[in-house]
């Protein structure tokens, strides 16, 4: 780190997009999603562990999740500005068929940033009721059971935005925990530090990732957990929206301007608040191990 500006700011200089090994490089957002994904894997492990279903495989649940959120969040990214994304695979696609390698580097540069949450959100949540399906889980129980981990898992990840240096971090600010991004894969201009909103995603999903935890403690209605984690992660998005550099695309010119992710974020609390008053009044479910031990699967 270096001084910037008064004795009590600093910014990182030496942001590490990729890791050079010799002739090996290793982008420093796939192995943060590497760790999210273990992480994620040893909350679900827990969980399931803590109900009853030790039978059931941590490991190929977020396997299958983590590789379909990433595909999901990454379609839905490149959905939102289609010209770009034509001028993407045309220049994937320029060596030639004749230059396999050439073409496998580009995509892989393409691949390494810009992924929408609400994409990876959607496409983990489908693969999650598919799974919960093959172990005998109702798919609401399944979400519930995810809960935690998707929080865990989506918070960790975030790391992988903060080394990249990707373009997720928040607006210019003079506050003492201000960084800058200089070398980053979107770097910040010389001198300027900004909102470390990757950081507060991350500390604000560990807090949500416990307290859904805490509420996994007592027998609830199906789906309510889901709700609840939707509601509050959702709630969380649209407030860290507000200090991002992602545009406002809906309403840009008024009070509410909204920028996309914001805007699927409140759909994801209204999803949650549904689902929630859907479950409202409803017994607590069965356990998941008599559940599990019913299903004629």
């Amino acid at each position: 780190m270096e001084m910037a500006g008064s004795p009590t700011r600093y910014t990182w200089v030496d942001m590490f997009p990729f890791i050079h090994l010799g002739p090996v490089t290793l982008g420093t957002f796939g192995l943060m999603l590497w760790l999210a994904a273990v992480c994620a894997t040893l909350t679900l492990h827990f969980n399931l562990k803590r109900n009853g279903l030790v039978s059931v495989d941590a490991l190929n649940i977020v396997a299958f999740v983590t590789i379909a959120g990433v595909i999901g969040a990454k379609i839905w990214h490149e959905l939102e500005d289609v010209p770009t994304l034509k001028l993407a695979l045309h220049l994937i696609a320029a060596p030639g068929i004749h230059h396999p390698m050439d073409m496998l580097a580009g995509f892989l540069h393409w691949f390494q940033a810009g992924f929408a949450w609400f994409g990876g959100l959607l496409a983990g949540i489908a693969m999650l009721m598919w799974q919960g399906k093959q172990a005998g889980l109702r798919p609401l129980r399944m979400l519930d059971l995810a809960a935690p981990a998707a929080a865990v898992g989506y918070g960790v990840g975030r790391l992988g935005c903060f080394t990249s240096g990707d373009g997720d971090y928040g607006i210019p600010t003079k506050m003492w925990w201000g960084v800058g991004f200089p070398h980053g894969l979107v770097p910040t201009p010389p001198g300027v530090l900004v909102q470390p909103t990757p950081i507060f995603e991350l500390l604000f999903s560990l807090v949500l990732a416990w307290f859904i935890w805490q509420l996994g403690k007592k027998a609830r209605p199906l789906g309510w957990i889901t709700g609840v984690y939707l509601v509050l992660s959702g709630a969380g998005r649209v407030l860290v929206e507000m200090i991002r550099i992602n545009p406002k695309i809906y309403w840009p010119k008024s009070a509410y301007a909204t920028s996309n992710a914001q805007a699927a974020a409140l759909g994801s609390v209204v999803a949650g608040i549904l689902l929630m008053l859907y479950t409202r009044g409803k017994a607590p479910a069965p356990s998941p191990v008599e559940e599990a031990v019913a299903s004629p699967s």
